[in-house]
């Protein structure tokens, strides 16, 4: 059986957003007060896994639910759909307590899940945000956390709040970007 070109392009693309992802949290410590240490990081690791774990055993619609957890530095973005305001509530409330959560942003949409070719164009547009991030020199690409989910942008990180106005500017300027919201933590 051959796959399709389309589909090969597709999955490359999807490791790619992985990988640069992945490189945005691991980086090891410097002198920049803006990076996170090992610790905060492993820290996030273990928080996406527990709110994942606790929202899909919350209750039986939410483990049909399309819902996405990212956490950085403690802060927890909830993005995806749910099939009713309750649904979204008690997500959020799924995670309250956990271990080093201090903040929770819950973005999810009262709507069906996306299909999977939306959610694929969704990872080519976050890899398209990182790599325009990364590859500028006037914003902190390495330190900026992007989320899109439904062609909605989310940025987060540890930002001055000039950092932060140049990483949404940066971004504004990819296309297929509709919408951009800024969940950033400012450290100035």
């Amino acid at each position: 059986m051959t796959i399709p070109f389309y589909l090969m392009r597709m999955i490359s693309l999807l490791i790619i957003t992985f990988v640069l992802n992945g490189c945005s949290t691991a980086s090891p410590l410097s002198d920049d007060y803006g990076k996170r240490t090992i610790g905060t990081s492993l820290d996030d690791l273990m928080i996406n896994s527990r709110a994942k774990s606790n929202i899909k055993s919350a209750s039986e619609p939410l483990s049909k639910a399309h819902i996405d957890v990212t956490s950085f530095s403690g802060v927890v973005l909830l993005t995806g759909q749910v099939p009713s305001e309750d649904a979204k509530l008690e997500a959020e409330k799924a995670i309250e307590g956990l271990r080093h959560v201090r903040l929770i942003h819950n973005e999810l949409e009262i709507a069906g899940p996306t299909s999977i070719p939306a959610r694929m164009n969704d990872s080519y547009l976050s890899t398209k945000v990182k790599t325009a991030l990364i590859a500028d020199s006037n914003t902190q690409g390495s330190r900026t956390k992007v989320v899109t989910e439904n062609g909605v942008v989310y940025l987060m990180g540890l930002l001055t709040r000039d950092e932060a106005e140049a990483a949404v500017a940066k971004a504004r300027e990819v296309y297929g970007v509709q919408k951009i919201v800024k969940v950033f933590e400012y450290i100035n």
